[in-house]
């Protein structure tokens, strides 16, 4: 969102505190919303950025023809359904086709799609869908473990609640023994929560 927006979306924060019963002038609120519209700005940044900004130089010439792994990349996003965050990790593999992405590029990319409304399983395909485009891989395995506000704080109020989503590409889908590498090696091992 531009900073010419911003004045109308703090208008819509000062409208929605006061559906919600509360007065904006009150003390404790009276920059509520222009820290709603900043915090919103940062949540939704991903919308600004494209593929290209996020991947620049990262991509490499290499024969290397194994399969490289990212996991654990902590990620923090905003249901597009109640605008509650969903946060957890993703794993990001790859099998190389003569061309390596910077490692630093894997997390970019799953964070540019992470900043927008979002849902799980389209994350998923997106950060799957991106690492082909960007690279032509041989394939893409991508799983995300993550935890939804909006079924731990209201609905159904399941607190150790847990959503897995699963995108595969190329030899990750045609290749059983890749897809199995794959899972053995996200499930391995984990970084303490």
């Amino acid at each position: 969102m531009s900073n010419t927006k911003e004045p109308d979306l703090q208008a819509l924060i000062r409208e929605l505190l006061v559906g919600l019963g509360e007065d904006p002038a009150r003390q404790g609120l009276l920059r509520t919303p222009e820290r709603v519209a900043g915090a919103f700005r940062f949540l939704t940044s991903g919308y600004k950025l494209s593929l290209e900004q996020v991947v620049g130089q990262g991509v490499f010439e290499e024969d290397h023809e194994e399969m490289i792994l990212v996991r654990d990349i902590e990620l923090y996003s905003l249901c597009e359904h109640h605008l509650l965050p969903f946060y957890g990790r993703a794993h990001v593999a790859y099998i190389p086709n003569g061309r390596l992405l910077g490692l630093s590029k894997v997390p970019r990319l799953v964070e540019v799609f992470a900043r927008r409304l979002q849902i799980q399983e389209r994350l998923t395909d997106q950060i799957a869908d991106a690492v082909m485009e960007v690279l032509q891989p041989q394939g893409v395995g991508v799983v995300i473990d993550a935890a939804h506000l909006c079924m731990m704080m209201r609905g159904v109020e399941k607190q150790n609640s847990r959503t897995v989503t699963s995108a595969v590409r190329g030899v990750f889908r045609e290749d059983p023994r890749t897809r199995t590498e794959f899972l053995q090696l996200v499930h391995g091992h984990r970084a303490p929560e």
